[in-house]
């Protein structure tokens, strides 16, 4: 949502010196707050330049970047810029990992980089057992063996790509790691280890005869190990012979550790996990098919999905099929495409229609992401109707024995991974399973629809009719803002605050208040309503955007004297009650209570005109806007 501000984000970060000047940065209803390392080395006019900025204001040593009412959007793409991970007004903090979250984000690390490759020989894979059941080729032609070298070479060697991408997460020399996983495939320990005769470095250390083309828990613990032994050696050796030394000696103890002790160790590990994994196969084929099939939205929103994926490359790679990750997977992703397909159909919201046809076809080639957190997500009902018919569709899945016989997408092109064996029955199964995963989310979600998507349709029609009253503005009629609390109304450059008063954000009023109770100035909707009460955003049924801002500077007080009374999304009638506050509180925390109206899209109206000068009631007649 806050993409399109990126730009400005970036601009602004490196007008305040970049985010090695930033101390800390949260928002409030209308600005950026940094605190700076440096702040007078700050060109105002600089950042004030910037296309977006309003005004800079310094004020207690934080710097303040007046941006609008669409603060947090722009803030969102400032904290990815100063890695603060604040929120709004506190301490920036470094959020710790527990054991499990490490474990995750490691597997993560060494994996993901690793997906394409796997994808795309899963893919000629499938292309070549399509053309052997099609008799389009033959099992012993060239032109078989060399297809099946293109998509063999990526799980042979896959040692050696996990070598490289264990290195990068472990932040030692890739290089170095990938030369420590070629020894292990070289030919001549191919050869030894095909003769069976003891192998003994030295006559004596013993080196187990273990063949490590395909396989995956050697090498990573092996690099792992190595990233400590770089570490320790650089520590030993000086500077000036650390290019030639560091190479040698790593080679020669990770060689050794490699041959003796770590890669047979992490050989019987991998025997442990493919006996867990026939296991699995044999007595309880259901159970991964249904898990991942029903619960693999909730596994994407954690990140869990990052640490279960690689088990089925795993499973692959000693038993030469997935069927832990990869049914279940593909039945959940057509699951929750065909709940969004079926938001799309019955939702009369303009922009949920959009999202949900392009996501649901986005999903129906296996990426989810767009359809979960742009519409099942925020929807729920459809999330619980795709995790249902995902769970449906793996369970039959599993029932079926049904497993793939290469990686790659989990979207409907990869139905093909599932043809090998020189049989269809594979392929067969999971067209069912998918089938019944369309089927069941589509029913539970149309059924579903009939009580939420009722109610997501008034809303629509409520928009609607705001768009006429607008456009009836726009040809030329007037819209009135009326008092929102009792007191004094002054024009808005004798605000005490420089961005209100410069009219900056908007035209409006001032108004010095003499009650303590904020009622709405239109008949709108509440837009933004701030955790801490002091301002609420609203937009009138016609199109004007108006912002109550009660105090200056009092997002300080952290709500302490604010009391809402309605919420975001609301909406509200002219003279009903919006907030309660305390004067005395904010006198007492030493800031004004000078209450500002503003109309925040002044640009889109020919006049913003505000009565001032007297002492007004609630609901009296203060701002007028035409086109």
């Amino acid at each position: 949502m806050s993409k399109k501000y990126e730009s400005l984000a970036k601009e602004i970060v490196t007008a305040i010196g970049g985010k090695e000047n930033v101390a800390n940065a949260f928002h409030c209803q209308t600005r950026l707050r940094f605190t700076l390392k440096d702040e007078k080395s700050i060109d105002d006019k600089k950042v004030e330049s910037i296309d977006g900025v309003q005004k800079v204001i310094r004020n207690a040593g934080v710097y303040q970047v007046v941006i609008g009412t669409h603060v947090a959007d722009v803030f969102e793409e400032v904290e990815k810029l100063v890695d603060i991970k604040s929120g709004v007004e506190t301490e920036a903090t470094k959020v710790k990992k527990n054991i499990a979250e490490t474990v995750i984000d490691f597997v993560a690390a060494v994996f993901q980089p690793v997906i394409p490759a796997l994808s795309g020989a899963g893919m000629v894979k499938a292309l070549l057992a399509l053309l052997v059941v099609c008799k389009v080729i033959d099992n012993t032609s060239q032109t078989y063996q060399l297809l099946n070298l293109f998509a063999d070479g990526v799980f042979y060697f896959l040692p050696m790509i996990l070598a490289y991408t264990t290195a990068q997460k472990m932040k030692c020399n890739p290089i170095l790691a990938v030369g420590v996983a070629a020894m292990m495939m070289h030919p001549n320990w191919t050869a030894m280890v095909s003769a069976g005769d003891p192998v003994q470095f030295f006559s004596v250390i013993p080196f187990r005869l273990t063949s490590y083309s395909n396989s995956v828990i050697p090498i990573i613990l092996i690099i792992f190990v190595q990233s400590y032994v770089e570490k320790a050696l650089k520590k030993i050796i000086p500077k000036a012979v650390e290019l030639v030394f560091v190479p040698m000696f790593t080679f020669l103890i990770m060689g050794t550790l490699a041959f003796s002790a770590l890669g047979p160790l992490g050989s019987i590990v991998g025997g442990w996990m493919a006996t867990f994994f026939t296991f699995l196969s044999v007595n309880a084929s259901w159970a991964p098919a249904v898990l991942i099939g029903g619960l693999l939205p909730v596994m994407v929103m954690f990140g869990i999905h990052n640490g279960v994926a690689p088990l089925g490359v795993m499973q692959m790679a000693n038993l030469g099929y997935d069927s832990i990750f990869g049914p279940g997977c593909v039945c959940s992703n057509m699951a929750q495409a065909t709940a969004g397909a079926v938001v799309a159909f019955r939702t009369r919201n303009k922009k949920t229609k959009q999202v949900a046809t392009s996501g649901s076809i986005t999903a129906y080639m296996g990426i989810t992401e767009p359809i979960l957190y742009g519409v099942n997500l925020p929807k729920k009902y459809p999330l619980v109707a795709a995790m249902i018919g995902g769970g449906f569709g793996g369970l039959y899945a599993g029932l079926t024995h049904t497993h793939r016989f290469a990686t790659g997408s989990s979207g409907l092109p990869a139905v093909l991974l599932y043809i090998g064996d020189d049989t269809m029955t594979y392929f067969v199964n999971i067209i069912i399973a998918i089938v019944i995963s369309i089927v069941v989310s589509g029913v539970v979600t149309f059924i579903l629809s009939l009580k939420y998507e009722k109610d997501e349709n008034i809303e629509s029609e409520k928009d609607e009719k705001k768009e006429i009253a607008a456009s009836t503005l726009a040809e030329g009629n007037s819209t009135t803002i009326y008092v929102p609390v009792i007191g004094e109304v002054h024009p808005l450059s004798d605000a005490a605050d420089e961005a209100f008063a410069s009219e900056a954000l908007g035209k409006g009023a001032m108004i010095i208040p003499t009650d303590e109770t904020v009622v709405s100035p239109v008949d709108g909707t509440i837009e933004m309503l701030f955790d801490t009460g002091h301002a609420v955003g609203i937009t009138s049924d016609d199109g004007v955007e108006l912002l109550v801002h009660i105090g200056i500077d009092t997002v300080n007080m952290q709500g302490k004297g604010f009391q809402p009374l309605v919420k975001q999304g609301d909406h509200v009638k002219k003279g009903d009650k919006l907030i309660q506050f305390s004067i005395d509180e904010i006198k007492n925390a030493g800031y004004s209570e000078q209450t500002m109206v503003i109309v925040t899209n002044t640009p889109d109206y020919a006049e913003v005109t505000a009565t001032t000068g007297k002492s007004m009631n609630a609901g009296d007649a203060m701002i007028n806007v035409s086109k």
